[in-house]
């Protein structure tokens, strides 16, 4: 409903006593309220990683801009042009493997990312989460699989698989036994919270100087624990949003790649239209043969081409289905309206892989695409595809976008200022 405008002066009388009433977003002259309100509005994240690439000569505009001629694939996505940007000439500049899959979001320093050595960071997901995770029931969602979402520790953090069950968690209340075994589970785990915090006031007295280093980041995961606890005990009282998926919401497998990523964006969008979460990384694909008319090869293979053209045209058809799905996934997210804006418009979609070139498991010149989110979209930003600028100076951007001053992250040396 909108605001009755009040005049600042107004006053609240009784007993002869005039009163002046604290200032109202009433009094707000009607720009200014809706300036304040648009400020307000909650900014989200989603990242969507998929792990074998796509064929970048189809994918890559050639001319720079935003009056670049759209690709092959871009063709798919063109009532959505001036709500996404293209980056060609983007990577971690990690060494050739599907092992980077594990660096695609945390961006860590390539000597950090190699073959059987892996000291990984946290992921951008779980960076924007530790700062506006807290304002939800769920901080982050980590959906699909794969090993994308890491923490501060450069721990991995679990995703979940089963569509079924992140419905169930997001939006299916409990029964009465169910939520109060809850709620026990929360008030034992600050039990023991309480009793390990006493006993290392203690021992943090007996230590050297290294063991105290590894005791603080201990106690660091408990501090983290403790406000899971607080979270989880604050939300369990409080309903769950009730919705009604548009398709009945079930497990798809391998071979049912579109279905399963329909039905994975549609979760996503109830949870981010809801506010259950702001923060969510969503690995997509499958190794196996999917179900699309015409495509006989699994998909791996299809993705590990070697240049042969009957095989790069199975996997330009997977390709084209896999952006179809999501052009349909913009379509809906900016049907979606939120104050004055659009669902896309609050909510940056990160749309990435890890492999350059799946046939030769090179991982630079990564497809890169980033829709909605309120940036300055440029159509086809394109750095130098030999000594790439690092994705990382990307990421720094994305985080300002959500109002998070990041100085830097992973390996970036900067903040890049195209979009």
């Amino acid at each position: 409903m909108p605001l009755k405008p009040l005049d600042r002066r107004t006053m609240l009388r009784a007993a002869g006593v005039a009163i002046g009433l604290p200032f109202l977003d009433a009094m707000l002259p009607a720009c200014a309220a809706a300036d304040t309100k648009k400020a307000l509005a909650p900014r989200r994240m989603l990242l969507v990683g998929r792990p074998l690439g796509l064929y970048t000569p189809y994918f890559f505009p050639e001319k720079a801009g935003k009056d670049y001629e759209p690709s092959r694939y871009l063709k798919l996505l063109q009532p959505h042009r001036g709500q996404f940007t293209v980056f060609s000439g983007m990577s971690h500049r990690y060494p050739a493997g599907h092992f980077a899959e594990v660096g695609l979001f945390t961006g860590v320093h390539p000597d950090h990312i190699r073959p059987n050595e892996i000291r990984n960071g946290i992921s951008l997901d779980q960076e924007a989460a530790s700062h506006i995770g807290g304002q939800t029931r769920f901080s982050s969602l980590v959906l699909g699989g794969g090993d994308a979402a890491w923490n501060r520790r450069g721990v991995r953090v679990p995703s979940q698989s089963r569509a079924t069950q992140v419905f169930k968690q997001l939006f299916v209340r409990g029964t009465p036994e169910e939520e109060a075994r809850e709620m026990r589970r929360i008030r034992d785990g600050q039990s023991i919270l309480d009793g390990v915090r006493e006993q290392l006031k203690t021992l943090n007295t007996k230590l050297g100087e290294s063991d105290r280093a590894r005791l603080d980041l201990y106690l660091a995961s408990l501090r983290e624990a403790e406000q899971r606890l607080q979270q989880d005990e604050k939300w369990s009282k409080t309903p769950k949003p009730e919705v009604k998926p548009a398709t009945p919401v079930q497990d798809f497998g391998g071979p049912q790649l579109l279905q399963r990523s329909r039905q994975w964006f549609e979760l996503v969008q109830l949870a981010l239209k809801t506010d259950s979460t702001r923060v969510i990384s969503l690995w997509l694909g499958s190794q196996e043969r999917p179900e699309i008319d015409g495509v006989t090869l699994p998909h791996h293979d299809a993705s590990h081409h070697g240049q042969e053209a009957s095989k790069l045209e199975q996997l330009a058809m997977i390709e084209e289905a896999e952006l179809k799905v999501l052009g349909e996934f913009l379509t809906k997210m900016k049907a979606a309206a939120e104050t004055d804006s659009t669902l896309l418009d609050r909510t940056a979609i990160f749309y990435a892989s890890n492999l350059g070139n799946s046939s030769s498991h090179d991982n630079t010149n990564l497809p890169i695409l980033l829709a909605g989110g309120g940036f300055k979209h440029a159509g086809h930003v394109a750095f130098d595809r030999k000594n790439n600028m690092l994705l990382s100076n990307l990421y720094v951007r994305m985080l300002h976008q959500l109002g998070i001053e990041a100085k830097s992250f992973g390996a970036s040396t900067n903040v890049i200022s195209e979009v």
